[in-house]
């Protein structure tokens, strides 16, 4: 062989190796280090913020830092700082003298927007079907419209004889159980000026019309909670009902249910009660309002999944 040859060789024998030592060195990802590092601790900031915002929102006097930390398992200066962005996003507020943190009107707004009356019926309807297949009789939820109150969703129960209102029905709310459970959330002064407005006109023999009999009538719902309609409407028809809060704690409606005098007897209407106090309980939970039961629940799960973090 050549001189010349011996070179070529040599160097097609280097190239190989040189190439080999290509193909089987360890492909090296192009992803900068840490992206996935950066990515959990992304969610993870999320999920602490979400996290605050709950706790902040259990407590509507107000929550102070220190109770905050401990709620969400977190260092007093890692929740000051997710608290701080909250804040200046204005999801959470600060109260300039007490400290202590409550939740910032974007919130409100926010599920405000999220509780318009198609979003109300599209949670009241379940309800509503599980109420009809507890008693077997028509289930209605209505809201305030104006000095009335207007049936926004029914259902139909099993019952032999079901009541036909359709759905936009305005009722007077002095002579039904759904009007007065939304009565009994008015202040003194706000039902003094109802009655002031309104004649209380009869629409059977058994309507309460006197004055005296409606207050009477409405204190004894804000104690005990349930409304009850013994033909005050329709003769031949007995209701109760139940008021419905939303996030704020105020009274955005009521639910309840009807049937025929007949069936529903003293007895029948106080076991039906009590499944309507649980549907509204269950509906104002939908809805966003958290009661002393469910809050205490609340805390005392965030209380186990601090100590656990920990």
């Amino acid at each position: 062989m050549s001189e010349r040859s011996k070179k070529s060789a040599t160097r097609q024998t280097a190239s190989r190796t040189k190439y080999a030592r290509r193909k089987d060195a360890p492909i090296v990802s192009r992803e900068r280090p840490g992206d996935d590092a950066v990515q959990r601790v992304g969610v993870q900031s999320l999920g602490r913020a979400f996290g605050i915002i709950e706790v902040v929102a259990r407590h509507r006097d107000g929550i102070g830092l220190a109770d905050l930390s401990r709620l969400v398992g977190l260092h007093n200066s890692t929740a000051f700082h997710l608290a701080k962005t909250l804040v200046s996003l204005g999801y959470i507020r600060q109260e300039s003298e007490t400290k202590r943190y409550r939740i910032g009107r974007k919130m409100f707004s926010l599920a405000a927007s999220a509780l318009d009356e198609i979003e109300m019926i599209q949670l009241a309807t379940p309800a509503l079907e599980e109420l009809s297949r507890k008693t077997g009789e028509s289930a209605h939820f209505c809201v305030r419209a104006g000095d009335a109150v207007v049936v926004i969703a029914r259902t139909s129960g099993s019952g032999a004889f079901q009541m036909t209102d359709r759905v936009g029905v305005v009722r007077p709310a002095h002579c039904t159980a759904l009007g007065k459970a939304i009565l009994a959330s008015l202040t003194p002064e706000q039902l003094r000026l109802f009655i002031q407005r309104n004649p209380l006109a009869p629409s059977t023999k058994r309507s309460i019309t006197e004055i005296p009999e409606l207050i009477r009538e409405i204190e004894k719902v804000r104690k005990t909670g349930l409304a009850f309609d013994d033909g005050e409407f329709n003769l031949e028809v007995r209701c109760t009902g139940v008021a419905v809060r939303d996030f704020t704690g105020n009274v955005v409606g009521a639910i309840g249910i009807s049937g025929p005098i007949w069936r529903l007897s003293d007895d029948m209407m106080q076991r039906h009660a009590k499944a309507v106090a649980i549907a509204a309980q269950r509906l104002s939970e939908d809805f966003g309002h958290r009661t002393a039961d469910s809050a205490n629940t609340s805390g005392a799960n965030a209380d186990e999944d601090a100590q656990a973090a920990r």
